[in-house]
């Protein structure tokens, strides 16, 4: 447990952002997994762990310190409607990011997972 000054923090299992300790999770903050009850209610499903899949195998095809962008992800895993699959894939790469897999960037620095504004992912040092 964290001081008041520093909250134990941990990743939403959806959204991969960080989320601080709260009160109300006093009792069960083991257990909590989820930063909202829209994120409990936008589990990861299999169109997400595909997106997850994506992001590593193109990183894995490309060479050094290449990135590739959340776009190439999407339309890898749905060519037609890529569009719609954007915020699911800043998400993947949000979780990717949280366990270490991936890092996401933006203008070439490695940023927090939350930012907004177009970013890149590549492959941790």
């Amino acid at each position: 447990m964290g001081s008041i000054q520093h909250p134990p923090v941990k990743s939403c299992a959806t959204c991969g952002r960080t989320f601080a300790w709260r009160k109300a999770w006093a009792r069960d903050w083991d257990d909590v997994r989820y930063c909202s009850k829209r994120c409990r209610s936008e589990r990861p499903n299999s169109v997400d762990h595909a997106l997850e899949r994506a992001i590593l195998d193109l990183l894995s095809q490309r060479s050094g310190g290449s990135t590739i962008c959340p776009s190439e992800a999407a339309r890898a895993v749905n060519p037609r409607s890529w569009r719609k699959l954007m915020e699911r894939t800043r998400r993947a790469a949000r979780r990717l990011d949280a366990a270490g897999e991936v890092v996401v960037m933006q203008r070439g620095s490695r940023v927090d997972a939350g930012v907004a504004g177009p970013i890149r992912i590549g492959k941790p040092k």
